[in-house]
Parts: C-alpha cells; structure tokens; sequence
C-alpha cells in the first residue's frame, strides 16, 4: 500500500471509501474501498479534492478481491439448483434456485477456510431451503490476495463437491390411520389431515388413506396395499406407544419391514418408528405429530423427501439438538431444534 498522485493512480486498488459532499444536497461515497481506479475516474477524484490517494498496487502475482472471490466460486463444485450473485467489494453470495435439503462437506469446508484472507461463510447443513433462499458466501477479506492461495483453493476442491442441494422428489404416500376409536366411528380422524398437510409442503401426492382396526393383520395388509399401489412413503399414525393394545409397532414390522430404529432421542417424538421395505420408508407417527407445532417428522421430511435413506447412527445423534422448547413463536427451522449434530455430504 502506498500514496500516490491521482493521476498516476490509474489500474491501483484504493484502500479506503472516498466521500463525495456537496454543501446541502448529497452526502454519498462516490468510489469505494477495493474500487480499481479508471482513467475516466481521474476528473471526478480531482473534483472532490482528492490530489493524492491511499492505494494498493497489484503487483503481477496479486489479484484484486473481485476477482478473488469469483475464482473462488468458479472452482467450487456445487451440485444442485444454486444462484450466484456478482462479486462486490470482495463478495460473492449463493441463493438456492429451487427447493432441497443443503448439505455441506463439513471437513472439506474446514479445510477450505484453514486461510484468514478468504472465507466460505454457510447456513447450516442438513436444512431445508426454498427458492431465493440464501445459502452461503464467499468473501475475500483483504483488497488483494496471493494468485498461489487461490492455486490452493483450486487444488483442494478439484473433482469434490463441497456444498449441495438435493432436490425433493417427487413421491407418493399413503396414510394408514389405525384405532379402534376412528375405525369404529367414534371419533373423527383428526391425525390424517395433519399428516396430509405436512406432506404436501415437499409437494408429495397421498395416492391412498386407510383406517385400520387395532389388528396386526390389518394394519399390515394395509401397509403392504400401499406399496402395491405405487406408494414410495408409507406413514402409520397413531398405536405407537408401548400401551399392551397399541400394535403399529408390530403390524410393520408384520409387513416385511426392516425396522431402522423404535424410538428416537428426539422430543416431541420420542416413540417415532422408521422402518424400510427394500427403498421405501415406513414411519410410525406418534401421537405428538398430530397437536405438536414440530416434531422429529419435520425434522427428518426435509431429508425423506431428498431421497436420503435414514440410518440408526443418523437417529442417535439426534439427541443433541433434539429438544423443542416450545417457544410461543415457533421460527423453525431457523432454531436449534434438530441442528445440533454435523450433518454433511
């Protein structure tokens, strides 16, 4: 960095914002720091006093933080619907060009960021995104920065992917109620609407509802119905607790379900059941997701909905972060609940 004449200052870097004033009517900054100094820039310098100025001198191997930061971007392999805006005063921010689950390679970024001249700033992996949602940014933090730090950047992403946004499938479920209580009337189904609701968030068609009696035999006579209409998502509400006549639990795994896990670390949802038949999820819903704001449901659907297969290591993990608080104004997912634990690529 150094002073030099205005005239002389044309292909520098300035180092700081220039103010333009005039008495009465504007108070503006007229070039700002990082602001590669043009001949047709001179005049206006001049005018507003400006005979000397404080810039950085790009010396063959430096290149200026605009460029910097869409280098940076431009090696970065990103998978999935992502939108970039152009670099300004050294940054460059994504947005999500439609709905998925973000992921990140937590030690990829690590690695990335292991340099305090330029930064890969994210929102949390695991979480769910719309369209025009922002994701992360890239940022240069000095004016200027070595050509071989960015040689390293380049070499360290080269054939890896380091963010990514799996796009929701589109899928079709089927709800299986079961009680003897909505089987025989005596009360209306209040927990298949909810379920319906939250479903059709991710854009997922409900291709079959079912009420089942409290009967091993019938429940999974009415899951096994449900794959061979085509389901890929096949949700049993209600019967999930450990109570001697609440036999969901059993009827899917009577169906040829491979169940991951009963029970999770999670609450509301502490007694959620998943389950596989060969590619297809099989989720018991406890009562909770029928009058809770979020449960474990919202927090694992982001990631059903992706195609991500739900693993017994993904479900333990949960415990950290896995506790609602029930604030009076619920903001999820921009809480903690269900972000405590590294969820990556």
């Amino acid at each position: 960095m150094k002073t030099i004449k205005t005239e002389d200052a044309v292909g520098t870097v300035l180092c700081h914002d220039l103010t333009r004033i005039v008495k009465e009517q504007v108070k503006e900054t007229a070039f700002r720091k990082g602001h590669v100094v043009r001949e047709e820039d001179i005049p206006v310098l001049l005018s507003i006093g400006k005979t000397h100025l404080f810039v950085w001198d790009l010396g063959e191997n430096m290149v200026h933080e605009n460029d910097a930061v869409t280098a940076l971007y431009k090696s970065a392999n990103l998978e999935g619907p992502f939108a970039a805006t152009e670099a300004k005063e050294g940054g460059l921010h994504l947005t999500a060009d439609g709905d998925g689950l973000f992921l990140i390679d937590l030690a990829l970024l690590e690695e990335f960021n292991d340099d305090d001249e330029m930064a890969l700033v994210t929102r949390q992996s695991g979480v769910r995104v719309k369209k025009g949602d922002k994701v992360a940014s890239f940022k240069i933090i000095p004016l200027a920065v070595e050509q071989k730090k960015l040689d390293r950047v380049e070499k360290l992403l080269k054939g890896k992917t380091i963010l990514a946004i799996k796009p929701f499938r589109p899928m079709k479920a089927a709800i299986v109620a079961t009680g003897s209580e909505v089987f025989h009337g005596r009360i209306t189904d209040t927990f298949t609407p909810v379920v319906e609701k939250k479903l059709g968030e991710y854009g997922i068609e409900v291709i079959e509802k079912t009420v089942c009696d409290d009967k091993i035999e019938d429940i999974a006579q009415a899951v096994k119905k449900a794959l061979d209409l085509g389901a890929n998502l096949i949700t049993c509400t209600g019967g999930m607790s450990v109570d001697p006549d609440d036999l969901t639990p059993g009827a899917i795994k009577a169906s040829g379900a491979q169940i991951i896990t009963y029970g999770s670390p999670v609450m509301p949802g502490a007694m959620f059941l998943v389950a596989y038949i060969g590619d297809v999820p099989v989720l018991g819903l406890p009562g909770c997701v029928m009058f809770g704001k979020m449960t474990v449901f919202d927090v694992l659907m982001p990631r059903i909905a992706a195609g991500l297969k739900i693993t017994r290591k993904e479900i333990r993990r949960m415990g950290h972060g896995g506790l609602c608080v029930s604030c009076p104004q619920c903001v999820f997912p921009a809480c903690g609940f269900g972000r405590g634990w590294p969820y990556g690529l």
